[in-house]
């Protein structure tokens, strides 16, 4: 199993196999920090708590907005409820956006995939996981 994940960078968006111990498994490989989801592929994404999910941190998101009809954030451990210009930003562009603990965010994201509805998703890297 390869573990690291290039570059930041995987190609294509897939299921998340793992969460927890501050990263995630995914595509047989291990990546160390929060992820973000999108229909072109996974990106490391440079945000350790909830505080730091901004329209500049969800940029990538945005720009990918066209693709998407559900975008779920994993918070980490506890839910928060983010600014209302995030939600206002994506709602204009017709994207429904639940912020969630990340280990029901993963999941979630899971089934929505694995059903090819067009999902994305912002995850803050947690300790505790499976």
């Amino acid at each position: 199993m390869a573990d690291t994940f290039g570059a930041g960078r995987f190609p294509q968006q897939v299921p998340i196999d793992a969460y927890g111990n501050g990263g995630f498994r995914f595509a047989d490989m291990s990546h160390k920090g929060s992820l973000l989801c999108l229909p072109t592929g996974m990106l490391s994404w440079d945000v350790k708590e909830a505080a730091g999910i901004t329209l500049e941190t969800l940029a990538p998101l945005l720009e990918a907005a066209e693709r998407l009809d559900v975008l779920l954030v994993g918070t980490g451990e506890e839910i928060v409820f983010l600014d209302p210009a995030i939600r206002q930003a994506f709602r204009e562009r017709k994207v429904i956006m639940e912020p969630i603990a990340t280990g029901g965010a993963v999941r979630t994201y899971n089934v929505l995939l694995a059903e090819e509805r067009a999902v994305g998703a912002a995850l803050i890297a947690v300790e505790r996981g499976k």
